[in-house]
Formats: structure tokens, C-alpha cells, sequence
């Protein structure tokens, strides 16, 4: 994350919202999850079930829009996992693929 000028970590890219069921694999775990946002470099899963990764473990997410990509779990809480994708040339590619291609902005249903 980069740090702005009141010296606080920020965001390096904006993140949009999305639902993409998904499977999160570490060690010899898997579990069901769903992508709820996402962004060129990060994004954040909710989990089905319990899954013990810590922060600066590397994750394997797979999906039907991304494939198969690594990333570093940067956060944890509850039942969410926030992950950074690994910068190798083949995850950024997939990524840009994912955003031409299958990236729909997910709008709450309900409205005030």
C-alpha cells in the first residue's frame, strides 16, 4: 500500500464491487468463498467456511473469470480475507482480462 501525505496507508487502485463464487486454497485447506470486491491489484473474498491463513500467507483463488491465481493475504477478519495479487505477468494479464471482459459493478438491489 502506498502512504499518503498524513502518512496513511491507501489504496494503490480503486476497488468496484462484485459477486463471483470462487475456492481459496492454502496448505491443505480449500474452502468456498465469494470475490465481493476486486481490483487491479487486490481483492476481497467472504468465506463459507473456517479458514486459518494468516496475514502474509500465500493463497491460491481460483474461479470461472479468473482462473487460477496466487495472491498474499493481507487482512483478516471474521469470515473475509483481503488478498494482494502476487505480480507475476501472467496474474496482471489475468486480471486486465477479467476487468475487459467479465467485470460487472454490483449495485445493491434495495434502495431508500
Amino acid at each position: 500500500m502506498k502512504k499518503s501525505n498524513l502518512n496513511m496507508e491507501t489504496r494503490r487502485s480503486p476497488r468496484q464491487r462484485c459477486r463471483v463464487d470462487s475456492k481459496v486454497r492454502y496448505l491443505q485447506q480449500e474452502a468456498a468463498a465469494r470475490m465481493v470486491d476486486v481490483s487491479r491489484t487486490g481483492l476481497a473474498l467472504e468465506l463459507a467456511t473456517p479458514f486459518h491463513a494468516a496475514a502474509g500467507s500465500t493463497v491460491q483463488i481460483q474461479n470461472d473469470h479468473l482462473g487460477l491465481i496466487e495472491a498474499t493475504v493481507r487482512w483478516r477478519r471474521a469470515s473475509r480475507l483481503g488478498v494482494e495479487v502476487l505480480r507475476t505477468s501472467n496474474a496482471l494479464a489475468q486480471m486486465s482480462a477479467y476487468f475487459r471482459h467479465f467485470h460487472k459493478e454490483v449495485r445493491p438491489v434495495l434502495t431508500r
